[in-house]
């Protein structure tokens, strides 16, 4: 994945996570954060350095948040990698059993 380019605060990390519907436990373990630190870091505690920063932008972002620079238009957002047909047709199909597996989405 090519690197984020934004810094993204806690508000908007705690925004793009609820978006996407991903526990902290889950975003964390894929960073390599602690989910009690990331949660802090969400609530607007100081307790990421750079490093851990960009991996939190870089899980959200593989879980399907998109995130929006800040422009002339207005100022910096996220969104869902897929549509709302596609993140049903997602839901649906995780819905149906069988092996949990990791994938490309």
């Amino acid at each position: 994945m090519a690197d984020i380019e934004i810094h993204i605060d806690g508000s908007l990390a705690r925004a793009a996570r609820h978006l996407i519907k991903v526990s902290a436990r889950t975003i964390g373990a894929r960073a390599g954060i602690d989910p009690l630190e990331l949660k802090q870091y969400e609530k607007g505690a100081n307790v990421l350095d750079e490093r851990s920063i960009h991996a939190l932008a870089e899980s959200l972002a593989h879980y399907g948040a998109v995130f929006i620079p800040e422009d002339s238009v207005g100022g910096v957002g996220v969104r869902r990698k897929f549509t709302r047909t596609g993140v049903k047709m997602i839901e649906n199909w995780e819905s149906e059993g069988g092996p949990v597996a990791d994938d490309d989405i």
